[in-house]
């Protein structure tokens, strides 16, 4: 697991406008928060992807972009934009490797069942690189309040 002060694993993920996006490209020009999230569309995410939404400005006049990363590919990324007018990008991670590097998939329990999945993971990284916040099996609900009080104090 990542912890405030690491150096944030690198990586290159296609978006919801099929480009590819580095991570590493902000490093020196932006703030990056770094949120994976189990899936486009469910009643958890979609509730924390519309608070990344309501919460745009705020959090770019702190100089900060938003990256929602999931393994939903780009047509399911899309679809979502445009269903919940979505104002950040989304990057498909299929094979949940980058989701592997930071810790964010592992082993979950839902209604008895254990298996392997996304476990909703977000990151705050400044613009020196480096990660000021890692915040593991996060709720959704609230959570952009908690971020945007950490970006307020950066």
């Amino acid at each position: 697991m990542l912890k405030t002060g690491d150096k944030p694993l690198d990586f290159t993920l296609f978006s919801d406008k099929n480009e590819t996006v580095t991570l590493s490209s902000y490093f020196g020009k932006s703030n990056v928060i770094l949120y994976f999230y189990p899936e486009d569309d469910t009643p958890g995410c979609t509730t924390e992807a519309c608070d990344f939404r309501d919460n745009i400005a705020l959090i770019n006049k702190k100089d900060t972009v938003v990256l929602g990363v999931s393994p939903d590919d780009v047509a399911s990324h899309q679809k979502f934009i445009s269903k919940q007018n979505l104002n950040f990008t989304l990057l498909s991670d299929p094979d949940h490797k980058v989701a592997e590097m930071y810790g964010a998939w592992g082993e979950k329990k839902n209604y008895g069942k254990t298996y392997l999945g996304l476990i909703r993971s977000t990151f705050i990284i400044g613009k020196d690189g480096l990660i000021k916040e890692a915040f593991y099996n996060v709720r959704a609900k609230g959570h952009v309040a908690r971020i945007l009080s950490h970006l307020e104090n950066m």
